[in-house]
């Protein structure tokens, strides 16, 4: 039976916080709240949770995960990034936008596709989120809470996702009813910017 936490959208509880870290890094899974949704989340070494993530979901074995970022020094440890990235992510982070960037050698291969080696790259807007992540102090290995029997929204209804894995993850933070659009996906690994997903983050800048 999962940990229920509410947790106030605007100015989250750091009791609460570091207690959502401790679940983290005592090899937890959970479901936190986003700028787009709610997410799932694990750390990026835990192998267990990864496997979770991966039978709730039911992805594919090619599934692009996403590192969850405090700020861009944090995602240049783990992603390439040229000066034409680097503009394009300045001007539009944090928000709701899924960057995919050639992985670093500091990523765990087994967190990369295979053939073109890459990762997706995420800093939200959201202050629970940013909470979690400045205490934990480090990314948060991450995919929208989207059930397999439901075609691109995000969960949204935090009671709703609680009636559905409580017995499946190891914390649901209530962060409010949210936003079921996802994030927009970017590829940037090529010359030009490329829209892979169309989601609530505005495109303009990337065309």
């Amino acid at each position: 039976m999962s940990q229920f936490f509410y947790i106030h959208p605007e100015n989250p509880q750091v009791r609460l916080i570091n207690q959502a870290v401790d679940i983290l890094r005592d090899g937890g899974v959970i479901v936190y709240p986003t700028d787009s949704g709610y997410a799932l989340g694990t750390l990026m070494n835990n192998k267990q949770g990864i496997d979770r993530i991966v039978a709730i979901r039911q992805l594919a074995e090619n599934h692009n995960f996403t590192l969850v970022c405090s700020d861009l020094s944090e995602l240049s440890h783990y992603a390439r990034v040229d000066n034409t990235a680097y503009r394009l992510l300045k001007n539009n982070t944090p928000g709701p936008y899924t960057f995919i960037l050639t992985a670093t050698k500091e990523l765990p291969r087994r967190l990369t596709v295979s053939k073109r080696k890459t990762i997706g790259i995420r800093v939200p807007d959201n202050p629970t989120t940013l909470a979690l992540l400045k205490a934990l102090g480090e990314p948060i290995l991450s995919c929208s809470l989207m059930l397999p029997d439901e075609d691109f929204t995000t969960q949204s209804d935090p009671e709703e996702i609680r009636d559905r894995l409580e017995k499946r993850v190891d914390l649901i933070i209530h962060g409010g009813n949210l936003s079921p659009e996802p994030t927009t996906v970017v590829d940037l690994t090529t010359d030009s910017p490329e829209i892979l997903r169309q989601g609530s983050g505005d495109a303009t800048p990337f065309i």
